[in-house]
């Protein structure tokens, strides 16, 4: 078994991008005068600054621990997945940058009706990975072609997928 966390040093930006977008907008609408619309925008603005605070909470705090039989993630969204019946497999890669040299990746994991997202952020996420491209394949589950892509940067085959060729067809 092994435990994964997200390290607080990995959640100290989104902290404080919610902090950035939360605190001005509630000191102006505590401290200066505004009309209806105005403040309903406002308020609308540090809902979801505070959504994504508390969303940033909730991920920091939780933990997953990963066995020989699934996966499974604690806290309010926590969720248990059991490698056998795992039915997808998602590995996204998002980029900050036009050049995609910077960004982050995104696992998701389903089993019937229970998800787990984790990203590139929380420790052992190359591990996570690896088992998780490992029990899809013994699943027999075909991942896309960008999902297949990103387990290949991350040096982690996947047996039996086609990659299309537009030169050659498909090849293994």
């Amino acid at each position: 078994m092994s435990r994964h966390v997200y390290p607080g040093s990995a959640m100290v930006g989104d902290y404080l991008r919610a902090a950035a977008g939360l605190v001005p907008i509630a000191c102006i609408l505590a401290f200066a005068p505004v009309g209806a619309a105005a403040a309903a925008i406002l308020a609308g603005l540090a809902l979801l600054f505070g959504v994504f605070g508390l969303r940033t909470a909730l991920r920091h705090h939780s933990r997953v621990e990963m066995t020989e039989t699934g996966l499974s993630a604690s806290g309010l969204l926590g969720a248990t997945i059991r490698w056998t019946d795992l039915d997808r497999i998602k590995l996204a890669y998002y980029s900050t940058r036009r050049d995609r040299r910077d960004g982050w990746m995104q696992l998701e994991l389903r089993a019937g009706g229970s998800v787990i997202r984790l990203d590139s952020r929380i420790g052992g996420f190359a591990e996570l990975v690896r088992r998780a491209a490992s029990a899809a394949a013994a699943c027999r589950l075909q991942p896309s072609p960008a999902t297949a892509a990103n387990l290949e940067a991350l040096g982690i085959g996947y047996p039996g997928f086609l990659v299309a060729d537009a030169a050659h067809g498909a090849r293994a």
